[in-house]
């Protein structure tokens, strides 16, 4: 009879739990649909947290692990003016990857707690990174499509409910934008000026890059586990099929400009729907390199933990200046 006095009890503190939750979750959907912004003090679902240390760590990732691609060709680069540029880029993208750590900070979670899921493999970046850098070329074709592709995804992340998020993307979106009129450039002053064969190594690397920047953008909707719950808390506000298919009618015109071709026959204009249409993504090869098999999937992640390794000194003597500034700030 005690035992089952204690069960009735406790159900009806579930009950009130579950409806004292409840009631919280409508008020922060109320918020968020008034166009809110979530502060990190703010109450909030764990699944939002979740969601969000999830987007924001992976976004960071794939800021640090991009400087590699690029970062192989500084050294190599043809003029001083091409390396000035390319060397403020790597920078910016080292910067873009340290504003989101820090966003994805306020959530709860350590720098060290992301990072330690990067190089286990447990956390994810853009597939994109795993491609090599085969000619000078592919560094231009990389400012053009990827990081094009990469500011149709962000703009509106600038409108993400989750402030923090939202603010540092303002500023990675305006660098990023100089990054994709830098990469253009670059092609078309190759393709308007450069020899036959620097114009075939440009048409080369877009054969190579034009498939993975549309994979970018993720997997079709249909097959997409966050998007739906994404887009009704406010954090993505545009689906990925319909960032894809921006990103196609935007591209298509600045390559005729440029002079070159992209690789798809089936790439026509529908003036029914007033779109580009476009033909099959190859959706095996985007698992598979999301999976770990690209073709430097292996070699970004060992260059990523070397890194971290050999940097131990550095954290561990920037820690100790740190507890000899607060002991002698105590002592004052």
């Amino acid at each position: 009879m005690y035992t089952q006095s204690l069960s009735l009890e406790q159900e009806k503190q579930l009950a009130v739990a579950t409806a004292e939750e409840q009631a919280k979750e409508a008020a922060f959907q109320a918020r968020i649909d008034a166009g809110d912004y979530i502060e990190p003090k703010d109450w909030m679902p764990s699944s939002y947290r979740k969601t969000l240390v999830r987007q924001i760590s992976q976004h960071a990732h794939s800021e640090i692990v991009g400087m590699l691609p690029e970062g192989n060709w500084i050294s190599r680069a043809p003029t001083l003016k091409r390396k000035a540029i390319l060397l403020a880029k790597v920078q910016d993208e080292g910067g873009h990857g340290l504003y989101l750590y820090a966003a994805a900070e306020t959530l709860g979670t350590s720098r060290d707690q992301m990072l330690d899921a990067l190089h286990t493999g447990k956390a994810k970046y853009s597939s994109i990174f795993n491609y090599p850098t085969v000619t000078w070329a592919d560094v231009g074709v990389i400012g053009w499509l990827v990081d094009g592709a990469a500011i149709m995804n962000q703009v509106p992340l600038c409108r993400c409910s989750y402030g923090p998020y939202a603010r540092a993307m303002i500023r990675v979106c305006r660098e990023e934008s100089f990054h994709q009129r830098q990469g253009y450039e670059s092609l078309l002053v190759m393709m308007q000026n450069g020899t036959e064969a620097q114009k075939a190594m440009v048409q080369d690397a877009v054969n190579r890059w034009w498939w993975p920047s549309l994979m970018m953008f993720g997997p079709p909707d249909s097959d997409s586990l966050h998007s739906e719950q994404s887009m009704r808390w406010g954090i993505k506000r545009n689906s990925n099929d319909e960032l894809r298919q921006k990103f196609v009618d935007a591209t298509v015109d600045q390559a005729k400009v440029l002079g070159i071709s992209l690789p798809d026959p089936e790439l026509k204009w529908n003036e029914e729907r007033g779109h580009w249409d476009f033909g099959p993504i190859n959706w095996d090869e985007f698992w598979r390199v999301v999976g770990g098999d690209g073709p430097c999937n292996r070699e970004r992640l060992a260059t990523r933990v070397r890194a971290w390794d050999e940097g131990e000194w550095v954290r561990e003597a920037a820690l100790a200046h740190a507890r000899k500034q607060h002991t002698a700030k105590e002592a004052a």
